[in-house]
C-alpha cells in the first residue's frame, strides 16, 4: 500500500544515467544577423529616397531658370529688340537655359534614376559615385548661372537713352539698384530696368537653391560611397 504512493523513478538513458533536460537553443547569433542585415537596407532605402526627392526638387527649378532666361530676350514682351540686337550681351551667355537649365536637368535625371542605376551597377556604392559626378555637373551649371546673373545685374540693362543705345549703369557697380529714380533714364524698352532686375534676381535665387541641392547630394553620395563598404565589412565579420 505504501509503495503505490511513491513517485515513479526518474527516467534513465541508454547507459543507465539520468537524462538531463535539454536547454533551448540560443537565438542571439540569429538576431544579430537579422539586425546587421536590416540596418544597411534601411540606410540604402533612405539614401535612395533622399536622392529622388532632390531630383524632383531640381526639375521645377531648372524649368523656371530656362523660362526666365528666355524672357530676358524679349523685354517689354516684344520681338523687335532681339531682332535689332538691342538686348544685353550677358543674355547670350544662356546662363539660365544652359547653366541653370539643361546642366541641372542632368543630375536631376540621375538622382531620379538611382534605383535603376543600383540594379545595373550591382552595388549602391557605384551608383553613389555616379550621383557625385552628376552633382558636380549640377554645381558647375548652377554656379555659372549665378555668376553671370550677378554680373549682368551689376552692369544693368542695355537700353535707349538720350545718348542712344547703351548700358547706362555699367560703371555704377550696382548702385542703381538702390536708386530707383534713376531707372527712368532708360526710355526704351518700357520698364526694361524692372524687367531685367526681376528676372535676374529670380535666376540668382533659383541657381542658389540648385547649388545647395547639388551640394547636399554631393555630401550624401560621398558619405554613402565611402561608408557603405565599411558597413558591409562589419556585417561580414559579425556573421562569420
Amino acid at each position: 500500500m505504501s509503495g503505490s504512493f511513491l513517485s515513479p523513478p526518474p527516467p534513465r538513458g541508454d547507459e543507465g544515467g539520468l537524462l538531463k533536460p535539454s536547454s533551448p537553443p540560443s537565438t542571439t547569433p540569429v538576431l544579430s544577423r537579422i539586425t546587421v542585415s536590416v540596418a544597411p537596407l534601411r540606410v540604402k532605402m533612405c539614401s535612395l529616397g533622399f536622392a529622388r526627392s532632390l531630383g524632383f526638387a531640381l526639375i521645377p527649378l531648372a524649368t523656371c531658370c530656362i523660362v526666365a532666361n528666355v524672357l530676358l530676350f524679349f523685354p517689354d514682351g516684344k520681338l523687335i529688340y532681339i531682332q535689332e540686337d538691342h538686348v544685353s550681351t550677358y543674355v547670350w551667355y544662356f546662363m539660365g537655359i544652359g547653366g541653370g537649365g539643361f546642366l541641372v536637368l542632368i543630375p536631376a535625371c540621375v538622382f531620379l534614376g538611382m534605383g535603376k542605376c543600383v540594379d545595373s551597377c550591382g552595388t549602391e556604392s557605384c551608383a553613389m559615385c555616379g550621383s557625385v559626378m552628376a552633382a558636380l555637373v549640377g554645381l558647375a551649371g548652377s554656379g555659372f548661372c549665378f555668376l553671370i546673373s550677378a554680373v549682368a545685374l551689376l552692369k544693368g540693362p542695355y537700353c535707349f537713352t538720350k545718348m542712344g543705345w547703351e548700358s547706362p549703369f555699367k560703371d555704377d557697380r550696382g548702385q542703381y539698384l538702390l536708386a530707383r529714380e534713376r531707372w527712368s533714364v532708360c526710355t526704351q524698352p518700357t520698364s526694361v530696368v524692372e524687367w531685367n532686375v526681376t528676372l535676374l534676381s529670380i535666376l540668382l535665387g533659383l541657381s542658389a537653391l540648385e547649388f545647395l541641392i547639388c551640394v547636399l547630394q554631393l555630401i550624401s553620395g560621398l558619405v554613402n560611397a565611402v561608408c557603405r563598404p565599411c558597413c558591409y565589412k562589419q556585417e561580414y565579420s559579425l556573421n562569420a
